[in-house]
């Protein structure tokens, strides 16, 4: 058990019948009345997000969750597999719990999240940047870089992003997964 005391960024907790992570709070003290906290909550099941106002001093049941790494091997008809880094075990994660499928390539490592009193694979979170291969884009005019146009580029996990026209073809750039833009070219 917590109170609105412990609240902090990415604190899990059980709501409604459902699992929120929190991303925002804001205790508030108004000048008349009793004090509140104002949250933002994202439901770790079903990824909406919602606003709730608790009183100062409500009582929360927390929930146990670890962060644990595991590498990308593979996706088949049972969804992607993925292999935990300390016991070689082999998972099958739905598409949906994934936040950016389209960015793992093989031996990625990820984030996954699992309730421990349950034992229960809750999502997998990508790095927030991500280093790809470009398969195959159009070649960039000449002294055609002073806009900031861009240009349809392939990657080697089979997704289309936007991409400067200085980058050329079987270059490695680096990608945001939470935007699914193009950051930098890596070297």
């Amino acid at each position: 058990m917590a109170t609105t005391a412990d609240f902090r960024n990415g604190l899990v907790i059980e709501f409604n019948h459902d699992l929120f992570t929190i991303v925002e709070f804001q205790h508030v003290k108004p000048g008349k009345g009793p004090a509140f906290v104002r949250t933002k909550l994202k439901s770790l099941t079903t990824g909406r997000v919602i606003d709730n106002t608790f009183s100062a001093g409500h009582k929360v049941t927390t929930a146990r969750i670890e962060r644990r790494k595991y590498q990308y091997l593979f996706q088949d008809d049972l969804g992607y597999h993925f292999m935990d880094m300390e016991s070689y075990e082999q998972f099958p994660i739905d598409k949906k719990l994934i936040d950016a499928p389209q960015f793992l390539k093989d031996g990625e490592e990820v984030e996954v999240l699992v309730h421990t009193e349950q034992d229960k694979i809750l999502g997998a979170e990508l790095p927030q940047h991500v280093v790809l291969k470009v398969v195959y884009t159009e070649p960039g005019v000449k002294g055609d870089t002073a806009t900031n146009t861009t240009k349809p580029a392939e990657l080697e996990t089979g997704v289309t992003i936007q991409v400067p026209l200085f980058v050329d073809q079987d270059q490695l750039i680096k990608i945001d997964t939470k935007t699914g833009s193009y950051v930098e070219r890596v070297k």
